[in-house]
């Protein structure tokens, strides 16, 4: 008694009754609608739709009456093709609202895209410039190689000057003349290859 009397009072609100709706899968009726959308969008539907709406009037006009299910005016007709405009028009928004959903997100996916392949570019560009500014201070292969050939060439040619050197001593050893302080008479200047030899000695 008590639980009811609580339950009946009138200074607080009364819960309200739970009405239980059927329930459906927005997913599953998403796809069928648009299924609908797309079927109702062809070719095919318009001929199939021209074609029975053609043996529509032909029966309820050529047929006996006895046997005519929608007489002159075609009233039925008329409610047919009312239902399925009034059915087709939410369907197919709809299948927009799907569709617009769909292309919002891969918009939103192309620009995340868009952004993460600029910051890479950006990022790449400034490894490049600096790979480029490193660069300017290394000695590049072209410039080795002319250096070992400057080197190879001086070389070459102090070895010559050196050739002729002990040439021009022999000469005067086998002439009998007497050796001057390492061949500091002779008119070609020494390099400094040379001057480290007589150095050592």
């Amino acid at each position: 008694m008590a639980e009811q009397r609580r339950a009946q009072r009138l200074d607080q609100p009364r819960e309200p009754r739970a009405v239980k709706l059927p329930r459906f899968d927005p997913e599953a009726f998403g796809r069928w609608s648009e299924g609908i959308a797309r079927s109702m969008g062809t070719a095919n539907f318009i001929v199939y739709m021209t074609v029975v709406i053609g043996l529509w009037f032909a029966w309820n006009t050529l047929a006996p009456p006895a046997v005519r299910f929608d007489p002159y005016t075609f009233t039925f007709l008329t409610l047919v093709l009312s239902l399925q405009a009034s059915y087709a028009a939410p369907l197919i928004l709809l299948a927009q609202n799907r569709q617009a959903d769909r292309d919002r997100v891969a918009l939103e996916e192309d620009r995340r895209r868009a952004t993460a392949q600029k910051a890479d570019t950006e990022y790449l560009a400034r490894e490049i410039a600096a790979l480029r500014i490193a660069m300017g201070e290394v000695a590049t292969r072209d410039f080795l190689r002319t250096e070992l050939a400057r080197l190879a060439e001086e070389l070459d040619e102090a070895g010559q000057r050196r050739q002729r050197l002990e040439r021009r001593q022999q000469d005067r050893q086998e002439r009998g003349a007497p050796r001057t302080g390492g061949g500091e008479g002779l008119d070609e200047p020494r390099d400094e290859v040379d001057s480290d030899r007589t150095g050592n000695f």
